[in-house]
Parts: structure tokens; C-alpha cells; sequence
């Protein structure tokens, strides 16, 4: 006999068991705070599947919509460009309905005065082909030449067409002020709210950073004065995001790499390892300004952001039954379904 204990709420019900062939969306990020962020984003979360005894990556599953979705977070402590194509490559070979995927996490902002694109920390930017590049460049890739900039070889695949007219309704949608992203980011416990606007301070580019954790012994005079943003919701940003195997902590270096490029939004280390084998759209909030003036302060708010951002385009593409599994002598690395 089961006692009620004056708790009147119905029981619980245990997270239910999804089929693999079920799950057609992948979500991939970086760091623990952004697989946090993405399991609490979930409309759903759905019960942990039995790993192979070969297998190294360890899944999340949920619903975004009507979506399924698998969340894969790299091994702790490790980054870069080559471990992410390399723990991708065992999720697709793993789930075979994936349609497409999603990259989601956080990243160092380009502010750029002169081009009016004022990105401040907490709002997002999202890879969208501009200019020669297809969303996402590799700026450690090429050739390094006696003047010291680098000449920029090869290049990365575009999002799939599916992924670019959900982008395309998104940013209809955020011009007309019809997104839910603030109302997602209510829903998310209180670890993830945005700290005091106060705390978002922009360096010149070549200050350098001075003490330890903090920025109270920087230079104040190196402080850039900006207007106060009259909305507290995140900013959405369209463009191309810069990608590397290095963090880049250096607003000079920073500054040089984003003119080389054409102007980035954006520094982070994982998505140009994915591009060409992985049809995704990235999304990374803004955490700090790729300089020296690095804290951790506001990655919890920016992951947060961006997964809200993930969430809010993933509402806007139709579901879709399940694929048939690819046999795999059919199967490529960038056959995913658009």
C-alpha cells in the first residue's frame, strides 16, 4: 500500500525509452555548463540508451518540438577543432536518421564600433554564410606570410538549405519581435540568469589584463565608454564565426584575424572541424570579448542564451518521420537529409 503523505500532485511518470532510429536532430557542444544549458532547454528528456561496449561518447536524450534530439558534449576538458570531427563521426555512425545538427555553446565576440554591429556579452551569434565564407572560417588555416598575416586557404561547407530557411524565418521572426527565446530563458533555473549588465566591460583592444581572476587592477582609462542597451533580452547577430584549435585571448590578434577574414562576429574552437562532414548551424553566445580581459562570469548566461536561440529554430522546421537506416556501403559523411 502506497501512503500519500497529504501530496496531492499526480505521481510522476519515469522518462520513457526513445528508438535510436527515432532521433533526427544531433546537438553538440563544448563544455559542462553547455550540456547543463541544453538538457535544461529540453521540452523533454527522455531515457538513457544502453552504450556498446566500443562506444566512447555518452548521450543526452530529449524533445525540442517535434523534434528528437541527441546531446552530445565533448570529453571534459578537451577541445578543438579535430576531437570534435572525431566524436561526431561515432554519433552519426550511431544514429543514422539524424536529418541535421546543431552546435551550441559559447564564444568570444568581435566588437566592432565602426561597423555599428555593438555585440554585447549574453547575446548570440549565428553562423550564416557572408562574404566568401559559408558561416564558419578556420583562421589558423593557411599560409603565414613575412608581414605576419595569414593567407587563408580552403574552404568550409554552408549549412544545408533546411538549416538556412529556418535561419531565414528565425530572423523574420526576431525582426518582428515574435520569438519566445525570453520566455525560454525564464523557464531555465536561476544559475543561468544574466548577471549585472554593470560587469560587461569593453577593453581596448591592446590593454592588457593586470591581476588575477578580476579585472579591479586593469587600467580604468582602457575601459571603452559605450551607450546602456535599453532592452536586457539578447541581441541575435548573423554572420560568419571564426574557428581554431587555439582560444584567442589577444583583442590585437583578434582585431587583425577578423579584418584578414572580411569581419567575424565571433571566436570559438570547435566548428571547423564539423563543417565539411557534419551539416550544422552554430550558435554561440557571447561569454567575453577574445581578449585579455577573460572571466567566466557570464558563461553560464551566454550558454544559456544560445541553447535558447537553438531551441527557438528548431520550433520553427516541421517534423519529420524517422529515416530508414543507410546501409553503410551507401553511406557518406555528408549524406544527411535536408
Amino acid at each position: 500500500m502506497v501512503q500519500n503523505n497529504g501530496d496531492s500532485s499526480p505521481p510522476r511518470m519515469p522518462p520513457k525509452l526513445v528508438p535510436i532510429s527515432e532521433f533526427t536532430v544531433a546537438w553538440v557542444c563544448a563544455l559542462p555548463i553547455e550540456l547543463a544549458a541544453a538538457t535544461e532547454i529540453m521540452d523533454e528528456i527522455f531515457m538513457t540508451h544502453p552504450s556498446d561496449p566500443w562506444e566512447k561518447n555518452i548521450y543526452t536524450f530529449g524533445r525540442i518540438g517535434p523534434h528528437n534530439v541527441v546531446v552530445l558534449c565533448l570529453p571534459a576538458c578537451q577541445t578543438g577543432t579535430n576531437l570534435a570531427a572525431t566524436v561526431v563521426e561515432e554519433m552519426t555512425s550511431k544514429f543514422r536518421s539524424l536529418r541535421f545538427g546543431v552546435l551550441v555553446g559559447i564564444g568570444g565576440g568581435v566588437p566592432n564600433l565602426d561597423r555599428e554591429i555593438d555585440i554585447r556579452l549574453g547575446d548570440v551569434v549565428v553562423s550564416q554564410p557572408d562574404g566568401a565564407h559559408g558561416g564558419v572560417v578556420q583562421y589558423d588555416m593557411g599560409k603565414t606570410m613575412p608581414d605576419g598575416y595569414n593567407t587563408h586557404t580552403g574552404s568550409l561547407n554552408a549549412p544545408p538549405l533546411v538549416l538556412l530557411s529556418a535561419l531565414a524565418k528565425l530572423r523574420a521572426n526576431d525582426f518582428g519581435g515574435r520569438t519566445s527565446i525570453r520566455t525560454h530563458l525564464q523557464n531555465l533555473p536561476s544559475e543561468f540568469a544574466s548577471p549585472d549588465p554593470e560587469s560587461d566591460v569593453l577593453w581596448l583592444a591592446s590593454s592588457a589584463h593586470v591581476g588575477d581572476s578580476t579585472c579591479a587592477k586593469c587600467h580604468p582609462d582602457d575601459q571603452i565608454r559605450r551607450v546602456p542597451r535599453q532592452t536586457a533580452d539578447p541581441v541575435l547577430f548573423y554572420g560568419n564565426i571564426a574557428s581554431g584549435n587555439q582560444v584567442m585571448r589577444d583583442g590585437v590578434a583578434r582585431d587583425r584575424h577578423s579584418q584578414a577574414l572580411g569581419g567575424v562576429l565571433c571566436f570559438e574552437m570547435e566548428a571547423a572541424g564539423l563543417m565539411n562532414s557534419f551539416p550544422c548551424l552554430v550558435f554561440r553566445g557571447i561569454c567575453d570579448y577574445a581578449d585579455a580581459h577573460n572571466n567566466k562570469l557570464w558563461q553560464p548566461y551566454a550558454a544559456a542564451t544560445a541553447a535558447a536561440t537553438a531551441k527557438e529554430l528548431l520550433y520553427t522546421i516541421p517534423g519529420n518521420p524517422p529515416l530508414p537506416t543507410i546501409p553503410d556501403c551507401k553511406r557518406i559523411s555528408n549524406s544527411f537529409n535536408p
